[in-house]
């Protein structure tokens, strides 16, 4: 199973595009969206081509390949113009790897939840990185369009190895478990 991570899209639909591009070029069997779906947020700018509803039209005919995390920007109203749902954390096994998908504004490498598994995923923060904390892999895409770091990421797992992507496709870090 190959599984694309992207975050914090905040109603972008140029970066809507970009991360369905990633997910068709890595030829991945799912695609998590780590919250802050639709709305830039109060402390953020807008970001380019700001268009929550065409993110939503975008999203929406991808429904049965997606599983999307509530972030704190998204809304009980934002499931009215979704045809998937929100939810505010799940787990998954990807090639044996129980991987804790969340947002991060609750849970995250300082506040780790019991029973996180190997992999521990977020985003909020906007800054990508992979990193270890005791036996769980802490793993972050950042913000595809709107990052606080020098990286438009995503995360690729597959075959027990986390991959951290510029949006371009060159790796910016791998680890095998």
């Amino acid at each position: 199973m190959k599984v694309v991570i992207v975050s914090d899209i905040h109603g972008s639909s140029f970066y809507t595009k970009k991360a369905i591009e990633i997910f068709n070029k890595e030829d991945a069997d799912l695609l998590v969206l780590l919250g802050d779906i639709y709305n830039h947020g109060p402390r953020n700018p807008f970001p380019q081509d700001y268009a929550p509803m065409e993110v939503a039209d975008l999203l929406n005919a991808i429904k049965d390949k997606l599983i999307v995390i509530k972030g704190n920007c998204d809304s009980e109203v934002d499931q009215m113009i979704s045809e998937f749902t929100f939810t505010p954390f799940a787990q998954i096994y990807v090639d044996g790897l129980k991987v804790t998908l969340t947002h991060g504004h609750i849970f995250n490498k300082d506040s780790m939840p019991e029973n996180a598994g190997d992999v521990l995923a977020y985003g909020h923060f906007h800054t990508a990185f992979i990193d270890k904390v005791n036996n769980t892999y802490v793993i972050n895409p950042g913000s595809i369009s709107l990052p606080k770091d020098d990286h438009r990421a995503y995360i690729v797992i597959q075959n027990k190895t986390i991959t951290l992507k510029e949006i371009t496709g060159e790796t910016i870090k791998s680890i095998n478990i």
